[in-house]
């Protein structure tokens, strides 16, 4: 037999079978020391009989008129004769037996004291210098049937308590490992963002050094990836100033200089230096998509925040080549409206950046939360598109960007939990590519101003 995997089923399995076994080893004990009392109480009552029949057998044969008779006694009323005896003289003759005694199966005379046939228990007594001899019998069989009684009667209740006692056993296990059970579900509810210490109280002592050495683990997960965070993001940050002026320097010596070639080698200066910002930005952004709090305490227009990013996107922009459709009742949520800037930016300049430069990007806010960003263009095979959220993954080898747009949004999307969805065709066309994210809303609240919810409306 297969050994369980589950502790709870192991413990009550082992109980069980030990309780079982413990059972079936008391009883049958139980039964041995009984049969053997039993075997006591028998034959102190053969004997008992043997003495009390004697005397009164010795009056009725001395007061016959004749002698060497037989007489059998009949019966009063018919009953289970378990006892039946004979009494005969010194030359083996019965002269007196009871109703039911069979005389074959009294063995001959051999001296008072117990005896024991195939069949049959006997007590010899006799009486008058061995003149009277009484023998009493008692069937084996009589014996055997009281000692089954008794085994049944103890090994009967075992069909009814073993079952009722691992039932028992059953809750009382699982009662005793609730709170490793509710250590595993806290522990199965977390995600690779979140390594804070999982509650441990309640542990067994034996559980509980486990969970002890899993927080600790948790705490050194965390201080290495808070570390790798904060490199990151500190990093970029420091860069931004000296990419600032280096900038400066480039557009300067553009105009400065009168040499075509070194007003070229100036212009891919200030080009590479701007891409490096933005590799800085978008690693600001990736830091804080995946350490900072994104729900809040207030409530947000999701439709603020939208305008406020296509009007900065379309300000630094060459052509104004966004289409925005937003409900026209509020869109609230929790969520910091910062990192929704993050997750819109980087969607709108992502399919600004890969799109088609004549066709609209389409960016789309319904009521229920859920962000579309659409633009034509080449259809994106499915193996590309799969790998589109990875880190500095694009989507070709001579695409102008980070390779960390996407990886921004997903990562947000992950921690909102509302995954990033990428189609490409677009919905109902032939070709394009398509974003879409749904942000948790409170939609049948009615959103008053700038971080207040009027919460006597109901939530959504």
């Amino acid at each position: 037999m297969r050994t369980p995997h589950s502790l709870q089923a192991r413990l009550g399995l082992s109980i069980g079978i030990l309780l079982t076994l413990l059972w079936i080893g008391a009883a049958s004990m139980t039964a041995v020391i009984l049969r053997h009392e039993m075997d006591e109480v028998f034959d102190s009552a053969l004997q008992e009989t043997a003495q009390r029949l004697l005397p009164l057998a010795v009056v009725d044969i001395v007061g016959r008129e004749e002698d060497g008779v037989t007489q059998r006694l009949g019966t009063i009323r018919e009953h289970d004769e378990f006892f039946t005896y004979v009494v005969r003289d010194a030359d083996g003759r019965i002269l007196l037996q009871s109703h039911a005694a069979a005389p074959k199966i009294f063995p001959t005379y051999d001296g008072p004291g117990f005896r024991q046939t195939a069949t049959h228990r006997l007590y010899n007594d006799e009486a008058l210098q061995g003149s009277v001899r009484i023998t009493v019998a008692e069937p084996l069989e009589h014996r055997a049937a009281v000692a089954r009684e008794i085994q049944m009667g103890l090994g009967l209740p075992i069909l009814v308590v073993i079952p009722a006692a691992f039932i028992v056993i059953v809750f009382a296990v699982r009662a005793s490992i609730a709170p490793l059970r509710r250590f595993r579900e806290r522990l199965k509810a977390r995600n690779e963002r979140d390594l804070s210490p999982v509650p441990s109280d309640g542990l067994p002592s034996e559980i509980a050094p486990v969970a002890t050495t899993l927080n600790a683990l948790l705490d050194h997960l965390k201080a290495a990836f808070d570390a790798e965070r904060s490199f990151a993001a500190n990093a970029a940050h420091e860069l931004r100033n000296p990419l600032a002026a280096a900038i400066a320097q480039a557009q300067r010596l553009q105009t400065e200089t009168g040499d075509p070639a070194a007003k070229k080698r100036a212009a891919d200066i200030e080009a590479t230096l701007k891409r490096l910002t933005r590799r800085a930005e978008r690693l600001m952004q990736l830091a804080r998509a995946e350490g900072a709090r994104l729900r809040l305490d207030r409530m947000s227009d999701l439709r603020d925040v939208m305008r406020i990013v296509v009007e900065d996107i379309k300000r630094n922009a060459t052509v104004d080549r966004i289409a925005l459709k937003l409900p026209d009742q509020p869109v609230v949520s929790d969520i910091d409206p910062d990192a929704v800037g993050i997750l819109c930016r980087n969607l709108i300049e992502n399919a600004l950046r890969h799109g088609s430069a004549t066709s609209p990007v389409e960016v789309t806010l319904a009521t229920d939360g859920e962000l579309i960003v659409a633009n034509e263009g080449p259809i994106v095979p499915p193996e590309t598109l799969s790998r589109l959220t990875d880190r500095f993954e694009r989507a070709g080898a001579h695409s102008d960007g980070s390779g960390l747009g996407l990886t921004i949004v997903a990562t947000i999307a992950d921690r909102i939990g509302s995954p990033l969805v990428l189609r490409s065709p677009r919905s109902g066309q032939e070709s394009g590519f398509e974003a879409s994210v749904r942000i948790p809303t409170f939609g049948s609240r009615i959103f008053v101003g700038s971080g207040d919810v009027c919460d006597g409306c109901g939530s959504g």
